[in-house]
């Protein structure tokens, strides 16, 4: 009904930067929020950052100041612009949206997730 492609991952040094993008498609009428998580080995799916409808955006402490929500309506895309990047941003990032469908349905979806690891 509603897919989530994520793209952009990798492997990349401490320091360094990665752009992720989130681009979704299927039977929408409207996207509400949508958002980034990510989830280490052994660890829970925690929030990174959300951007609304109207472009408010909110972030996790942790990379406050370092990473940047952004979304291009037209194209039913969010990215998230990673700079200053630490070993401990090494996660599996999934992107996330509240999305009104065309069957009037309000339905929370979920990428299938990319690989991020920040390494020497």
């Amino acid at each position: 009904q509603v897919q989530l492609v994520e793209s952009g991952g990798g492997l990349v040094q401490p320091g360094g930067s990665l752009r992720l993008s989130c681009a979704a498609s299927g039977s929408i009428l409207s996207i509400n929020a949508m958002g980034w998580y990510r989830q280490a080995p052994g660890k829970q799916r925690d929030v990174v950052a959300r951007i609304t409808g109207g472009s408010s955006t909110d972030y996790a402490d942790s990379v406050k100041g370092r990473f940047t929500i952004s979304r291009d309506s037209a194209k039913n895309t969010v990215y998230l612009q990673m700079n200053s990047l630490k070993p401990e941003d090494t996660a599996v990032y999934y992107c996330n949206a509240e999305v009104r469908t065309t069957s009037r349905a309000t339905i929370s979806t979920w990428g299938q997730g990319t690989q991020v690891t920040v390494s020497s």
